[in-house]
């Protein structure tokens, strides 16, 4: 059975809340999905070899092709999609555009959040009573990426990466400057840490200007020569890095729901970013800052993130 399902979120950790979702069907139909997917969400780089996911498409509407953009481009992708004779369709989104698309394209059961219904809509919930509603299956809010136990006994050798050490991911990274923490907040975190604990820290981020501000500062402090730096390196090729560490602690960033799916616990700090992104998994310990109740876009906290909350949490895991 060809069975298509269409993720067209942005990020890396949209497309990693959707997994369970996506092996739901899968199993359903005992049959892997192929999902269409934005570029932006870097599932190449971490579901390849995902054994619930038969190919991964890529949406063309970026800056550098915009295949699949406007009018013209909605038929191209109706052509694209008709080439894979898919039978079922499950559009994650209320979009008419996409409802059309799978039409043209032939595809005869399309399965599709309800139209025009856009606002309010929870990112989890709405999926869950999406997949009730159609297959009558709950499904839990527990994303899981799976690594070859070769690759990550490889990486450990390759790193020398000692398991008698405390190894930790700092996620240090962030899509906006209001997500990320500032450096002396992480540097109060590795004083304590290592007053206490042989450490290793393993530090995520991306190449933005402001990401390697902060990247420099922790490697020009005194815990240099305990710090692995991840910014050269591809998302897979951190994958089995983070599979290695005890715990990590990140910003809302990529790196934070990719190790809570790889089962790592992981403390997210939230500053500006609604608090389900930092607590949907169980592996995922969130941090809001001090003098909230809860976090939203535009709370603005990350000044108010306090490092002795994040060395209690990371006693209470590593103990």
């Amino acid at each position: 059975m060809k069975i298509l399902a269409i993720q067209n979120r942005m990020g890396i950790g949209d497309m990693v809340i959707f997994l369970p979702f996506i092996e739901a069907i899968s199993k359903k139909f005992n049959a892997p999905v192929s999902i269409l997917v934005k570029e932006s969400s870097k599932a190449l780089e971490y579901l390849e070899k995902n054994k619930y996911i038969e190919k991964i498409l890529i949406l063309e509407r970026n800056n550098y092709n915009n295949q699949h953009d406007g009018i013209i481009g909605s038929f191209n992708l109706a052509k694209d999609l008709r080439k894979y004779r898919f039978e079922k369709v499950f559009i994650f989104n209320s979009s008419l555009r996409f409802h059309l698309i799978c039409k043209l394209a032939g595809i005869k059961e399309i399965f599709q959040y309800p139209l025009f219904k856009k606002k309010h809509q929870h990112l989890i919930k709405t999926a869950q009573n999406f997949v009730k509603k159609e297959l009558d299956i709950d499904v839990d809010s527990n994303p899981i990426i799976v690594l070859e136990n070769s690759l990550i006994e490889n990486t450990k050798n390759q790193f020398k990466i000692d398991s008698n050490q405390i190894n930790i991911l700092l996620g240090i990274g962030g899509s906006g400057p209001t997500k990320r923490i500032p450096t002396n907040k992480f540097l109060k975190f590795m004083k304590m840490a290592t007053k206490e604990y042989d450490c290793k820290f393993f530090l995520a981020t991306g190449a933005n200007e402001e990401e390697q501000v902060i990247l420099n500062e922790i490697l020009n402090s005194k815990f240099r020569e305990r710090c692995v730096s991840l910014d050269k390196i591809k998302i897979k090729e951190t994958l089995p890095i983070i599979k290695n560490c005890t715990i990590a602690i990140c910003n809302d960033s990529s790196f934070s729901h990719l190790s809570a799916a790889l089962d790592i616990p992981t403390i997210v700090l939230l500053s500006d970013t609604p608090l389900m992104y930092g607590s949907y998994s169980p592996n995922m310990y969130p941090i809001i800052p001090d003098g909230e109740e809860t976090v939203t876009h535009d709370t603005l906290g990350k000044e108010r993130i306090n490092p002795e909350k994040i060395f209690k949490i990371f006693k209470e895991i590593v103990n």
